[in-house]
């Protein structure tokens, strides 16, 4: 084990100290850390502003700072934010008394500034004209050019749920996709120009379900953006921000039951990089996370991988290009343990390892796959540039092992693993492919569904599959290449937008006119009715038809000057109702 990871593994245990009888104190920077930003605040998770007093933070070269305790809302704790930045390369030490008046405990840590790589990022590209019949389009949705979905397989044993995935790199817009169980287009968010909306999926926060998705921009393999929450009306609830100065990666956004959020960061810096062939000022793409705050945006705990991974670890080779940041570690998602002890395990697609994180000291507990296992892999149970590891309830753990890029497997797979800790073994539980076979070379997940069945998105290759436990295929579908699919999922969602229904008339004679009728996200759309009128106020129905999709048309034979449709539920209800327009 090398210097920077010993320091950080030894030094990380000295943060935890029980400041009460019922909780213990984690100072974020870690204690070691050798790249923090210039711009960290000193996050105290694990005591309340009022028992935190004296506080001290003097930088090597830059000098005593000031600054303000501010408190979370979603745990116990507080950051003190610092009035003025750091210095990049100064060494840090911040310390302060913590516990009760008379009877605290000087407490603190001590971390390296980062020496920031200067890399500018292009410009985001323009949206690829795309060719006749590889995206819908609507009458009443003219703005809305969703990639067309091709479904080969739907069997009515499929779990009910809608499908929730992203369209990235096709010709035409990007955007966030819900499908319903047949494969029709439910909802669709592109996203702002030169972006990329990536990460689709429903979580729960403040005890109802939302919707989460990361956008922004993308450049050497990761985000620079920020994550959304959106509630069942399409409104945004939120907007989580990575802090201490960096950007919201799109590799993963994890909502807490207390309301604070994980999130990945990618942080581009100068290091050292001589044992594995590089330059001893080489630029580095560290990976981190945080637990932020939502209420109140603050970092309540930091972790990177810097320091606590080897370099020489990683599968992926330093680039030769001197100023290009060398991505070692590649961070690709974070699940929270089943046991509720509030430590978490993160996928690394470029050392082919999945670590467990002691939310308390950030130390590694142990790790599967890579170069050096803490358990045996069984056979089947190693994994190449793979993603989306995550904890079951039953603490097994699923993921999509890639096996590409550069190719290490003959085909990508979903697995499902079990870690046998009386014997230090891993074992296979199961695995499935897709046929004709697929090699995904980045992005996919494998998603547990209740029922026991498993939803699989392929990533790169832009396809998504529901197995059956035994491996039947219930259900598959694609959108055309070169569209990617970061991930696929299936959950069940109920949704009345916030805006009305959309309508659309084309008259073919003084009687006679077709009605388009849609409404964006809608999910409980059992029918439309057409109403007709000489005003907006004197409308009467003339029409009523079942719902045909995203968009339903309805053809009317009316003379009347001005049309509005309503969207109605199972019982005939009324759910909403667009404006009148003229015919």
């Amino acid at each position: 084990m090398g210097s920077v990871a010993l320091t950080l593994l030894v030094t990380s245990i000295l943060l935890v100290l029980d400041v009460s009888s019922a909780s213990a104190l984690t100072i974020s920077p870690l204690n070691g850390m050798p790249d923090a930003s210039p711009q960290t605040q000193i996050s105290f998770l694990g005591a309340s502003a009022s028992e935190i007093s004296d506080v001290s933070v003097v930088g090597s070269r830059s000098g005593s700072h000031s600054g303000k305790l501010r408190s979370y809302v979603s745990a116990v704790g507080a950051s003190f934010v610092v009035a003025r930045q750091f210095t990049e390369g100064e060494s840090v030490r911040a310390s302060a008394t913590v516990g009760k008046r008379g009877h605290g405990r000087r407490v603190g840590t001590t971390f390296t500034v980062a020496r920031l790589v200067r890399y500018p990022l292009p410009p985001g590209k323009a949206l690829t004209p795309a060719k006749a019949g590889v995206n819908q389009s609507f009458v009443s949705a003219p703005s809305l050019h969703p990639p067309s979905v091709v479904v080969s397989t739907a069997s009515p044993t499929a779990t009910p749920g809608d499908i929730f995935l992203t369209a990235a790199s096709n010709p035409g817009q990007h955007g966030a996709m819900i499908l319903n169980g047949a494969g029709q287009l439910v909802w669709f968010q592109p996203a702002a120009a030169g972006n990329a909306i990536l990460d689709l999926q429903v979580e729960q926060y403040e005890g109802k379900p939302v919707l989460v998705f990361w956008q922004g921009h993308i450049d050497v393999g990761v985000g620079f953006g920020t994550d959304e929450i959106v509630g069942s009306n399409y409104k945004p609830i939120a907007y989580v921000r990575a802090g201490n100065g960096y950007y919201s990666d799109l590799h993963d956004f994890q909502i807490t039951p207390q309301g604070s959020a994980f999130l990945t960061a990618y942080s581009l810096v100068h290091a050292d990089l001589r044992s594995v062939g590089g330059s001893s000022d080489g630029a580095l793409q560290d990976a981190l996370l945080q637990e932020v705050d939502i209420k109140t945006g603050l970092v309540m705990f930091e972790w990177h991988a810097y320091g606590h991974v080897e370099l020489d670890d990683s599968y992926a080779s330093p680039p030769h290009e001197a100023d290009r940041p060398w991505d070692f570690f590649h961070m690709n998602s974070i699940s929270l343990d089943p046991w509720g002890d509030g430590n978490f395990i993160i996928s690394s697609r470029n050392t082919w390892s999945a670590y467990e994180i002691d939310h308390d000291t950030g130390a590694i507990l142990w790790r599967i796959g890579g170069k050096h296992p803490s358990f045996k892999m069984d056979a089947g149970t190693g994994t190449a540039w793979q993603h989306d590891v995550r904890w079951q309830p039953d603490h097994t753990l699923t993921l999509f092992d890639n096996g590409s890029v550069p190719k290490a497997h003959s085909q990508s797979r979903a697995i499902h693993e079990r870690i046998d800790f009386a014997h230090r073994t891993v074992e296979l539980v199961g695995r499935v492919t897709h046929t004709p076979s697929l090699l995904s070379g980045s992005q996919g997940d494998n998603q547990a569904l209740p029922d026991g069945d498993s939803f699989v998105g392929w990533g790169e290759d832009p396809y998504f599959t529901e197995f059956s436990p035994s491996g039947q295929v219930l259900f598959d579908a694609h959108l055309p290449t070169p569209t990617q699919v970061y991930r696929a999922f299936r959950f069940a969602w109920s949704a009345t937008p916030a805006t009305p229904p959309s309508i659309a008339v084309k008259a073919s004679s003084a009687t006679a006119a077709t009605v388009y009728a849609s409404w964006n996200g809608a999910t409980g759309v059992s029918s439309w009715r057409v109403l007709a009128g000489a005003s907006a106020t004197a409308l009467a129905p003339v029409a009523t038809a079942p719902n045909g999709g995203f968009e339903t048309t309805v053809p009317v034979q009316s003379s009347a000057h001005e049309l509005a449709v309503q969207a109605l539920g199972p019982q005939g209800e009324v759910l909403g109702a667009s404006q009148a327009i003229a015919r």
